[in-house]
């Protein structure tokens, strides 16, 4: 699968698949302009995607794990580098679990660690600080009374967070190493660590009617999530320069007809590429005369408009 676009630093193929002749669970390679590709990691420099999918649709009312990782999504659109600082937390602090698990003799090793997974911590902590200040003021900036759409009011919680966003993310840095000090034989019963920014949360709130997301109806609810990422894709436009390619799966069929017709003005005057799918043809019926409409039939394409 391939693709040639017009990106961020000119035109480029940037393309991904498995090698001929390779069987089921070969690796997936990725290549830029035919060259060998790190990971997909690496199109971000050409590519900024945003995207709303069915799978979603419950991430005000379930864990906070889905909420952290739909930030981090929301962060790597603006920063390509968070995606690589987030994995390299998480691998220390397996490291670290393992370490308890295996009651480490020599308390050095665990330092080591603890050092860099606090490094580590704050640099995560802060890049997604700035990613929520950055999407609340393009909110509040843009909203308006009477959209159609509800704006939404977010935050980061956590300790870290509270205490880097007071501007005092050194001193973050040695809190969190002395409290996993002071938190390994807790951890080690946990069987995890059990403090850090892999444990807080993004909140967010109806603005219109002051309340919890996860409180409003499931109409409210796919609204509110909606307007988010719009917001996202004016804020991601406005950093990088480029506005992003928008994936909305399964996204029309959720919408009345006002609110349909609302969100095919927006993305036209977002200017962006956008990639809607939908079971009924119907449902585009109010898109601008500049769009396309293809019927995809056992793995084929047919353009209807």
């Amino acid at each position: 699968m391939f693709a040639d676009l017009d990106g961020a630093e000119g035109p480029v193929s940037l393309g991904t698949g498995t090698e001929p002749g390779e069987g089921e669970g070969a690796p997936r390679r990725c290549r830029i302009n035919g060259a060998n590709a790190s990971g997909p990691g690496a199109f971000s420099e050409h590519l900024r995607i945003v995207w709303l999918t069915p799978g979603m649709d419950g991430l005000f009312t379930g864990p906070a794990g889905d909420r952290r990782r739909f930030l981090d999504r929301l962060v790597l659109a603006v920063d390509p580098e968070h995606g690589a600082r987030v994995a390299a937390f998480e691998r220390a602090l397996r490291q670290r679990n393992r370490l308890l698990e295996e009651g480490a003799s020599d308390p050095r090793w665990l330092d080591a660690v603890e050092q860099e997974s606090a490094e580590l911590a704050v640099s995560v902590a802060a890049a997604r600080i700035e990613t929520v200040a950055r999407l609340a003021g393009q909110i509040e900036e843009t909203r308006t009374p009477d959209a159609v759409f509800p704006h939404a009011e977010i935050a980061l919680g956590g300790w870290m967070e509270d205490k880097i966003a007071s501007g005092a993310a050194a001193d973050a840095e040695d809190d969190y190493r002395a409290r996993l000090r002071a938190l390994r034989a807790r951890d080690r019963a946990a069987g995890r660590t059990t403090e850090g920014p892999h444990a807080s949360d993004l909140t967010v709130r109806h603005g219109p009617k002051q309340m919890a997301a996860g409180l409003c109806s499931t109409g409210e609810q796919k609204a509110l999530l909606l307007g988010l990422v719009l917001a996202h894709a004016r804020l991601v436009a406005r950093l990088s320069g480029a506005t992003p390619v928008v994936l909305l799966d399964e996204v029309a069929a959720h919408l009345d007809p006002e609110r349909r017709a609302a969100l095919y003005r927006v993305l036209q005057e977002l200017g962006a590429q956008a990639w809607m799918t939908g079971a009924d043809a119907a449902l585009f019926d109010a898109l601008p005369p500049s769009s396309s409409l293809f019927a995809i039939r056992a793995g084929q394409a047919e353009r209807r408009l």
